[in-house]
């Protein structure tokens, strides 16, 4: 069974940082795109960075500079460093697996970001 596991939200002042962690199982990791997602409260759900199976990296253009995605497949876990925090920044963050027309959610962390 897939199963996609977010931890690691909470509740930040502007400006600080939270690191996100997603750990996969059922799936062989290593081969998935894995991606953070993120979903405020009233709106669509919006990338926020991917991760290839070879290590190559996307960004939105919101979080360019501040946020950075990795992977350590020994562990399959994919991390999501979250620096320079700000209120627009608050959503529950969903971590994405992909590979061709396989897709994988999982159910979310909230981070909350306070002014």
């Amino acid at each position: 069974q897939v199963q996609l596991v977010e931890s690691g939200g909470g509740l930040v002042q502007a400006g600080g940082s939270l690191r996100l962690s997603c750990a996969a199982s059922g799936i062989i990791f290593s081969i998935y795109a894995m991606g953070w997602y993120r979903q405020a409260s009233g709106k669509q759900r919006e990338l926020v960075a991917t991760i290839t199976d070879t290590g190559n990296t996307n960004y939105a253009d919101s979080v360019k500079g501040r946020f950075t995605i990795s992977r350590d497949n020994a562990k399959s876990t994919v991390y999501l460093q979250m620096n320079s925090l700000k209120p627009e920044d608050t959503a529950v963050y969903y971590c994405n697996a992909q590979l061709i027309a396989t897709i994988r959610w999982g159910r979310g962390t909230q981070v909350t970001v306070s002014s």
